[in-house]
Protein backbone atom coordinates (compact mmCIF):
# COMPACT_ATOMS: atom_id res chain seq x y z
CA UNK A 1 0.00 0.00 0.00
CA UNK A 2 1.74 3.60 -1.16
CA UNK A 3 2.32 5.56 2.01
CA UNK A 4 0.09 8.30 1.31
CA UNK A 5 -2.93 6.13 1.57
CA UNK A 6 -1.67 4.24 4.59
CA UNK A 7 -0.17 7.31 6.75
CA UNK A 8 -3.04 9.47 6.53
CA UNK A 9 -5.76 6.22 7.06
CA UNK A 10 -3.00 5.25 10.30
CA UNK A 11 -3.02 8.67 11.80
CA UNK A 12 -7.17 8.82 11.60
CA UNK A 13 -7.22 5.65 13.04
CA UNK A 14 -4.07 6.31 16.05
CA UNK A 15 -5.57 9.75 16.61
CA UNK A 16 -8.95 8.25 17.13
CA UNK A 17 -8.20 5.40 19.26
CA UNK A 18 -6.09 8.21 21.26
CA UNK A 19 -8.59 10.52 21.46
CA UNK A 20 -11.40 7.52 22.68
CA UNK A 21 -8.69 6.97 25.47
CA UNK A 22 -8.43 10.83 26.15
CA UNK A 23 -12.00 11.53 26.03
CA UNK A 24 -12.71 8.65 28.64
CA UNK A 25 -9.82 9.38 30.98
CA UNK A 26 -9.86 13.28 30.79
CA UNK A 27 -13.61 13.91 29.72
CA UNK A 28 -15.55 11.11 31.38
CA UNK A 29 -16.49 9.23 28.58
CA UNK A 30 -17.93 6.02 29.79
CA UNK A 31 -15.69 3.00 29.58
CA UNK A 32 -17.67 1.48 26.73
CA UNK A 33 -15.98 4.24 24.64
CA UNK A 34 -12.36 2.57 25.00
CA UNK A 35 -13.30 -0.48 22.98
CA UNK A 36 -13.58 1.41 19.62
CA UNK A 37 -10.29 3.33 20.43
CA UNK A 38 -8.79 -0.23 20.92
CA UNK A 39 -10.12 -1.49 17.76
CA UNK A 40 -8.67 1.80 15.63
CA UNK A 41 -4.92 1.06 17.78
CA UNK A 42 -4.95 -2.04 16.04
CA UNK A 43 -5.79 -0.75 12.79
CA UNK A 44 -3.67 2.20 12.75
CA UNK A 45 -0.62 -0.71 13.70
CA UNK A 46 -1.99 -2.80 10.70
CA UNK A 47 -1.68 0.29 8.21
CA UNK A 48 2.05 0.85 9.35
CA UNK A 49 2.72 -2.64 8.34
CA UNK A 50 1.24 -1.83 5.05
CA UNK A 51 4.53 0.71 3.93
CA UNK A 52 7.00 -0.62 1.60
CA UNK A 53 9.89 0.03 3.33
CA UNK A 54 12.61 -2.53 4.59
CA UNK A 55 12.36 -1.43 8.02
CA UNK A 56 10.42 -1.06 10.44
CA UNK A 57 11.79 2.25 11.92
CA UNK A 58 11.96 3.63 8.66
CA UNK A 59 7.91 3.73 8.48
CA UNK A 60 7.44 5.11 11.88
CA UNK A 61 9.91 7.87 11.47
CA UNK A 62 8.29 8.65 8.24
CA UNK A 63 4.56 8.64 9.78
CA UNK A 64 6.23 10.84 12.54
CA UNK A 65 5.62 13.79 10.05
CA UNK A 66 1.99 12.47 8.78
CA UNK A 67 1.18 12.55 12.69
CA UNK A 68 2.24 15.28 13.39
CA UNK A 69 0.33 17.13 10.62
CA UNK A 70 -3.02 14.86 11.72
CA UNK A 71 -2.95 16.25 14.76
CA UNK A 72 -2.69 19.95 14.04
CA UNK A 73 -5.46 19.31 11.54
CA UNK A 74 -7.13 17.43 14.96
CA UNK A 75 -6.99 20.54 16.79
CA UNK A 76 -8.15 22.68 14.22
CA UNK A 77 -11.36 20.44 13.57
CA UNK A 78 -12.60 18.23 16.14
CA UNK A 79 -11.17 20.66 18.95
CA UNK A 80 -11.51 24.17 17.24
CA UNK A 81 -8.10 25.13 17.83
CA UNK A 82 -7.15 26.86 14.74
CA UNK A 83 -3.20 26.40 14.35
CA UNK A 84 -0.80 29.57 14.69
CA UNK A 85 1.53 30.02 12.21
CA UNK A 86 4.46 27.98 14.35
CA UNK A 87 1.68 25.16 13.96
CA UNK A 88 1.67 25.63 10.12
CA UNK A 89 5.35 26.26 9.91
CA UNK A 90 6.64 23.07 12.61
CA UNK A 91 4.35 20.81 10.44
CA UNK A 92 5.99 21.71 6.87
CA UNK A 93 9.14 21.30 8.40
CA UNK A 94 7.72 17.50 9.68
CA UNK A 95 6.02 16.32 6.43
CA UNK A 96 9.46 17.54 4.18
CA UNK A 97 11.52 15.56 7.00
CA UNK A 98 9.52 12.52 6.51
CA UNK A 99 9.30 13.09 2.50
CA UNK A 100 13.28 13.11 2.72
CA UNK A 101 13.70 9.68 4.82
CA UNK A 102 10.44 7.78 2.35
CA UNK A 103 12.24 9.41 -1.19
CA UNK A 104 15.89 8.90 -0.60
CA UNK A 105 17.32 7.31 -3.15
CA UNK A 106 18.66 3.94 -1.51
CA UNK A 107 20.64 0.91 -2.71
CA UNK A 108 19.24 -2.25 -1.87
Amino acid sequence: MPAAIAYPLAALAEIAGCFAIWAWWRLGAAPLRLVPGILSLVIFGWLLTQVETATAGRAFAAYGGVYIAASVLWMWLAEGQRPDRWDVIGTAICLAGAAVILMAPRGT
